[in-house]
């Protein structure tokens, strides 16, 4: 039987299911389509914490709360946590109360609450950075000026990735498009579609795709499987930018606050600790540690701890190391900042599918009533160490400025 090319370079993974993960086929179809029946706030049924995520970095705090022992440290009681391949079956699972605790994309709360009236909240951030634009070996392309003609895949319409690139091509003079196939690009055109994850790095092997921007793994895989080269980190653009974040239940929040903080408690230490100890938790979480991703260790750890100038010095992928960046960094305070930023650029943002929800969004309205600030600051109260991570002024840890140099 002749294997797809997915299967020869990622035997690993299991295609069929990671297919599923293509993640919001979704968030493009689903703005614009009737709202669901799971858009209903479910009735937590007990205090049993009980995580979903996907096989990626993004979910690195949650996981790390479960196996360093952190929720059993605050007197909680949490199930194993539940391996999702898709962003999809992730939200339906937790608007239908199978999870209280979640890793979303930083867009999918504001769809879902704004579009689909579900009562999410955002408690905390799950990580920073991780992520990057890798191309094609013998492409030619080392600037996002030379992404003009060319097609790139991102991971979902409404996902930091597309935000970030589209800002990247814009400042190069590249205008983002969507078009079919067969149809013509202009000279300064970037055609954009969406891929699943796994997909990336083949589909950049067969040369389908001239370039892609996805989270970790997938970077690191494409590098070590496709021949992938970086062309640029996104954190190295947007400076220690918002990905994921650590969402909950409304309900929870207000009808179980000492369970709420407990959870936000064991979250936060778990940041704390992969921060200073990313590679013994990159082993961790590998298939080759505890399990939680399927991507054996030397991938995870590469995804997680490889970033400098001289391993990325020959596609200049790296332009401010003195930013102090990680590959993948994690630091739990939701920055008002970067949330306004955020739904204004989504406004902007060349997406497929029916954005009429965005366009009466106020940013400052979305930072202060998506985002529940008390649980995650009482929490950085009681582990001061957070205020040591580079990304944090420990004179004003609570505020910042976004920065963005493309």
């Amino acid at each position: 039987m002749t294997k797809r090319t997915s299967d020869l370079l990622f035997p690993e993974f299991a295609r069929r299911d990671f297919l599923k993960a293509a993640g919001i086929a979704s968030l493009a179809a689903a703005a614009g389509t009737v709202v669901p029946s799971w858009a209903r706030a479910a009735t937590p049924t007990d205090d049993i914490v009980r995580i979903g995520y996907l096989p990626i970095t993004d979910a690195t705090a949650l996981l790390v709360a479960h196996g360093m022992g952190y929720l059993k440290d605050e007197g909680l009681e949490a199930a194993d946590p539940t391996l999702i391949r898709g962003w999809s079956p992730l939200v339906e699972g937790f608007a239908a109360g199978k999870f209280n605790l979640v890793h979303f994309l930083k867009p999918i709360p504001v769809w879902m609450r704004y579009n689909n009236q579900f009562p999410v909240k955002i408690m905390a951030w799950a990580h920073t950075n991780g992520s990057g634009l890798v191309v094609g070996k013998d492409t030619g392309i080392k600037s996002f000026a030379d992404l003009a003609g060319r097609q790139v895949a991102v991971p979902y319409w409404y996902s930091m990735h597309n935000i970030v690139l589209q800002i990247a091509l814009r400042s190069a003079g590249v205008t983002p498009v969507i078009k079919g196939q067969g149809e013509t690009l202009a000279a300064n055109e970037c055609n954009l579609q969406v891929l699943p994850p796994p997909d990336m790095p083949p589909s950049l092997a067969a040369r389908k795709i001239d370039a892609y921007i996805v989270a970790e793994p997938f970077n690191a895989l494409g590098e070590l499987k496709a021949g992938a080269k970086m062309l640029r980190f996104t954190g190295d653009i947007w400076k220690n930018h918002p990905c994921c974040v650590v969402c909950m239940h409304e309900g929870d929040t207000q009808q179980k606050p000492e369970w709420t903080q407990a959870v936000m408690n064991a979250v936060v230490k778990a940041q704390i600790y992969t921060s200073e100890n990313k590679k013994e938790v990159a082993h961790m979480i590998s298939k080759d540690g505890k399990g939680y991703l399927p991507a054996p260790a030397n991938v995870v750890e590469r995804a997680m701890t490889l970033y400098d100038t001289e391993t990325y010095g020959e596609m200049n992928a790296i332009q401010h190391p003195e930013w102090g960046n990680g590959r993948v960094d994690f630091q739990p305070w939701p920055y008002p900042s970067a949330t306004k930023m955020i739904v204004e650029a989504m406004n902007s943002t060349v997406v497929s599918g029916d954005t009429t929800f965005l366009s009466n969004l106020d940013p400052q309205h979305v930072a202060d009533d998506l985002v529940d600030y008390k649980y995650v600051k009482a929490a950085l109260e009681k582990f001061p160490a957070w205020k040591n991570d580079p990304s944090v002024n420990p004179a004003d840890p609570y505020a910042r400025e976004e920065v963005v140099a493309v």
